[in-house]
């Protein structure tokens, strides 16, 4: 592959993936009035990239081998982070529930101290000090007075970001597994979760009609098995503190998109919390660790 394919491949994957994930939120909603809530969306469309990926999950016994807790962890992490962010888009702000997920860097910075011995040092504290900053600029209520989350939309949506910083502290211990064998991981730790989720919920199966349901599979052959592969792709042939700036670009096509297509407004409070929450991310994405790829 010439050298300026190398560069840019990466680049264009992750821009792709941001794009799509700043984007389903859309499809899901449709798929949501049409009678397939978020649950049961999570598990077609996962169901069905992972039908499509099946040949994958067959052959990564060894991954799995090698390192069991490692690889359930991360499936399981993964899984959380993409039910809760489906459920999160589906009945929240959508800038909101996307600004809450990027609280991620400061997960990521804590989660890196504790497991991976990567101390924040001053650039990290900094970024400490502006998503906490940014995340109580957009949940302060003063008839409420703690910053806490105000509904459930806000809390899945801030415990999908803490799950997928969680996730990529594991991928990175899990830099010998190829990206076929996280993709398909990934695609069961979701399904995994969104059946036990339907199974504790007591969900009954929607009463949608076929072409709502082939919207699903669809959905999960078209789109989430390509952003999977997409984000894995990118992140495992950029260096982190790139590839996690490239993926800010989620934000951007989010918020436009939910200006366009929905009645939703953002308050002058939510994007000064937001700007804050995103240069954290940026300073994070630049941070350097003793560990950084």
């Amino acid at each position: 592959m010439p050298a300026s394919n190398h560069r840019f491949l990466p680049i264009a994957s992750l821009l792709l993936a941001a794009s799509l994930w700043g984007l389903v939120w859309y499809p899901l909603r449709l798929l949501d009035a049409h009678g397939i809530g978020g649950l049961w969306a999570s598990l077609t469309s996962y169901g069905a990239a992972l039908a499509l990926g099946g040949v994958w999950l067959r052959r990564s016994g060894a991954a799995w081998r090698a390192s069991p807790l490692l690889m359930a962890l991360m499936a399981l992490a993964v899984g959380w982070c993409n039910v809760s962010f489906v459920l999160a888009v589906i009945d929240g702000n959508v800038v909101r529930v996307l600004l809450l997920f990027y609280l991620s860097p400061l997960w990521a910075l804590i989660l890196g101290w504790l497991l991976l011995g990567e101390h924040p040092g001053r650039q990290g504290l900094v970024v400490f000090t502006l998503a906490i900053a940014g995340a109580v600029t957009m949940l302060w209520d003063p008839q409420i007075g703690l910053p806490w989350p105000r509904d459930r939309a806000d809390w899945l949506a801030a415990s999908s970001g803490m799950a997928f910083a969680f996730s990529n502290v594991l991928v990175r211990k899990l830099h010998a597994v190829t990206v076929r064998d996280k993709a398909a991981a990934d695609w069961l730790g979701v399904v995994l979760v969104a059946a036990v989720w339907i199974l504790l919920s007591g969900e009954p199966v929607p009463q949608a009609q076929p072409g709502a349901w082939t919207g699903a599979l669809l959905l999960g052959w078209l789109g989430f098995s390509i952003m999977t592969v997409s984000v894995i792709y990118g992140v495992t042939h950029m260096p982190v503190h790139r590839s996690a700036v490239i993926l800010l670009f989620e934000l951007v096509v989010g918020a436009l998109s939910a200006m366009l297509l929905t009645d939703e407004r953002v308050l002058m409070q939510e994007w000064l919390g937001g700007l804050l929450i995103v240069l954290a991310g940026y300073l994070a994405a630049h941070a350097q660790v003793k560990t950084a790829a």
